[in-house]
């Protein structure tokens, strides 16, 4: 597959029709860790993140896998809109909620993903509406992960998310996609061309809805199949791009 051509500049697309931005966090807004909790977030970057905000009269959000507490123990208090936990959570810049919340998973499911992580080896990442099973330091337990969450989720009527080292359990109907028609709702998104910026497989499901509501999809990396319609290298470039 060829590689996607660079996105436009930020400049050149607003000059078309309003743009409402959608980013990923992990791997599109900062490199991927060993550890969820061992990532560097560049310092002053919600102050960056809220002045591209304000340039874009509201319109970006940040739609992460992780929880908005997560989120804001990296980046403080967030001061755009967001969305956690693969769109079960959705926030405007003022905090208050955007469509409905869905309730997170049952004592029971939680503590069998505990017990699983803990027998296998996995390392757990308990979330509000949600459960991740991290496997970066051992790769070879992707198998046996991928297998108990298809029997996990067909049990409880979950949906499972496969990323780049890790399996999560969520809602049914709980997606990136979700969260971005969600926005796309209400102002100040609503009219706007929607692009999400993204690099792993949950990100396809953001990058689709742009795509089908008039906008596109920007992949951060080489991976494949994917439909996004432009490329760019690494969160530096995503940085560059963004002008952060």
């Amino acid at each position: 597959m060829p590689a996607l051509p660079p996105a436009p500049s930020i400049a050149s697309l607003a000059r078309q029709r309003p743009l409402a931005l959608f980013l990923d966090f992990d791997g599109t807004l900062v490199d991927l860790a060993p550890t969820p909790d061992s990532i560097h977030v560049p310092g002053g970057l919600m102050d960056r993140l809220h002045d591209l905000s304000r340039q874009l009269d509201g319109r970006l959000a940040l739609v992460s896998g992780r929880g908005i507490a997560d989120l804001e123990r990296h980046l403080g208090h967030i001061t755009v809109a967001v969305s956690g936990s693969h769109g079960s959570d959705c926030r405007a810049a003022d905090g208050s909620s955007i469509g409905e919340v869905p309730s997170g998973l049952s004592q029971a499911v939680l503590a069998e993903v505990a017990d699983f992580a803990a027998a296998r080896g996995f390392d757990l990442e308990d979330k509000p509406h949600g459960a991740a099973l991290h496997f970066r330091a051992n790769p070879s337990l992707e198998g046996e992960g991928e297998a108990f969450a298809d029997a996990l989720a067909a049990k409880h009527e979950l949906d499972v998310k496969r990323g780049k080292c890790v399996i999560e359990f969520v809602g049914r109907g709980a997606n990136k996609g979700a969260a971005l028609r969600s926005f796309m709702d209400v102002d100040p998104f609503r009219g706007g061309v929607p692009v999400f910026v993204g690099d792993d497989i949950t990100d396809e499901d953001g990058m689709l809805a742009a795509t089908q509501m008039g906008g596109f999809g920007i992949l951060v990396g080489d991976r494949e199949p994917t439909c996004a319609k432009y490329g760019l290298a690494s969160p530096a470039a995503v940085h560059h791009w963004l002008g952060l």
